[in-house]
């Protein structure tokens, strides 16, 4: 597959402490349990995200989520693998963030352009939080196009693309 980068969108609070004898299986509720130990040596750049449920505020997640995936893929030869547990929400949602951070893409225009190649299912509150984050972005970009400064709030989905 030439994966060259794994993003773990559901990744385990205690950083695989469990199969070190020191976790509950609570703590791995909703989690995938590969950090980045399972990945030594096999020339893989991992970055785990902690599991959200689906009412919880993902949006934390989407700076880091971007940045990684566009860091990667600043070479052409990477190959980022993004997955949750069932990947259908978690990795969609922050896949779809991605493209709308670095690619300028509107929520709509994301997911038309995912669904194309790939089933997602987003839960609602995901959903609402790509929502927000495209008004901030129309916004940011509306306020870029006029000349005006954006505000600390705008500023946090700013990623330098080189």
């Amino acid at each position: 597959m030439g994966i060259t980068h794994i993003l773990n969108a559901a990744a385990p609070k205690k950083d695989l402490k469990f199969l070190l004898g020191m976790a509950s299986q609570k703590d791995l509720l909703g989690t995938v349990n590969t950090g980045s130990r399972y990945y030594r040596g096999m020339n893989i750049t991992y970055c785990g995200l902690p599991s959200f449920r689906h009412w919880a505020n993902i949006s934390k997640c989407f700076l880091p989520a971007a940045k990684f995936i566009h860091k990667a893929l600043r070479n052409p030869t990477s190959k980022v693998l993004i997955h949750c547990t069932q990947g259908l929400s978690h990795s969609a949602t922050l896949f779809l963030a991605y493209l709308m951070i670095c690619h300028d893409m509107m929520v709509e225009e994301a997911i038309d352009h995912v669904i194309k190649v790939r089933c997602i299912k987003p839960y609602f509150g995901h959903l609402k939080h790509l929502v927000f984050l495209n008004a901030d972005l129309v916004l940011q970009r509306k306020l870029k196009l006029q000349g005006k400064k954006t505000d600390k709030k705008m500023k946090k989905w700013q990623i330098k693309l080189k």
